[in-house]
């Protein structure tokens, strides 16, 4: 799954989450949720607990 890097970066500064806060709050290592924001593809799994974390359908952030 590919998430659109943008629409996770201003997910985060509307939910005013850091990075960190989001790992805490999702369960995704820190290191995974850079690498998305690098434009990295993630899990099905991953992409849904990014999603639930922070309050918003998935295909909210999909590409």
């Amino acid at each position: 799954m590919k998430l659109n890097c943008k629409k996770l970066i201003v997910a985060l500064y509307e939910n005013e989450m850091t990075q960190r806060e989001l790992s805490k709050k999702s369960g995704v290592s820190i290191a995974t949720i850079s690498g998305i924001k690098s434009g990295r593809k993630c899990s099905d799994t991953t992409g849904e607990k990014i999603a639930k974390a922070l309050n918003m359908p998935i295909d909210k952030l999909v590409e």
